[in-house]
């Protein structure tokens, strides 16, 4: 018995705008420049490329071309792109962790390193002026 298999595209399964925002926000989490036109493209393939295209008043062919493997789209294009599909870039602060949190992790914070150093430092040794080596 053969199996037959079949390519898997993932516009296929982009329903509704909460998956199409998830698919985005995680493109966008991976610092990756690639996989955003590439998320971008997918997304268009899902809405469907001419209207995406029309309403971005872009070719179909540049935004093909922009959004493909080799492609690498202006942030002119991304934003006309996004704001096709009714979406829009933001910027939000990276989550950082407390002072607490880094001292689970044996993280210090640069007020813990000072404390720590001059609890822990031993006193220094005195130098010695006359040499340790054997006179001939």
């Amino acid at each position: 018995m053969t199996l037959k298999l079949t390519p898997y595209d993932t516009a296929d399964f982009l329903e509704n705008e909460e998956m199409i925002q998830s698919f985005l926000e995680d493109a966008l989490s991976n610092n990756d420049p690639a996989y955003l036109a590439h998320a971008l493209g997918v997304v268009a393939r899902a809405r469907g490329m001419t209207k995406v295209a029309k309403d971005a008043n872009l070719s179909r062919e540049s935004l093909y071309k922009a959004l493909s493997p080799d492609g690498n789209p202006a942030l002119n294009t991304i934003l006309r792109v996004l704001t096709a599909l009714g979406m829009r870039l933001s910027v939000a602060p990276l989550k950082q962790k407390s002072a607490v949190d880094k001292r689970k992790r044996g993280l210090r914070t640069a007020a813990t390193t000072r404390t720590m150093c001059a609890k822990t430092t031993p006193p220094a040794k005195p130098r010695r002026t006359t040499s340790t080596r054997a006179k001939a």
